[in-house]
């Protein structure tokens, strides 16, 4: 068994880092559907800007809103502006062909990779 990448979301930009929120990531939920990533699935977030990586839990932002927010901890190593790639994975023993999506500044869609 292997851990392989499953999902990712490419170059996304924060919009939000929030303290004070219960910990997690927020992002959009059109953008969870393209690359099927769950409410409440762990995710790795790395920073393209900072470096920064950390482990976290996905919470389904609002449709169509592009909406990418750090929150609790995880907004002290990774703040609003910076870009950043999402990450989720899949524990098997077999090859799987990840999902992998580019999004633009504002987090829409831009296209697959």
């Amino acid at each position: 068994m292997r851990w392989l990448l499953r999902s990712k979301i490419h170059k996304a930009v924060v919009t939000e880092a929030n303290v004070d929120y219960v910990g997690s990531i927020t992002i959009d939920a059109d953008l969870l559907d393209r690359v099927g990533i769950w409410p409440g699935e762990k995710v790795l977030v790395t920073s393209n800007t900072s470096g920064a990586r950390l482990e976290t839990y996905v919470i389904a932002g609002e449709r169509g809103s592009g909406a990418i927010q750090m929150n609790g901890a995880a907004a002290h190593r990774i703040k609003a502006g910076e870009e950043i790639i999402i990450m989720a994975f899949e524990l098997t023993d077999q090859p799987i062909q990840p999902t992998v999506i580019l999004a633009d500044r504002n987090n829409r869609f831009v296209r697959f990779l």
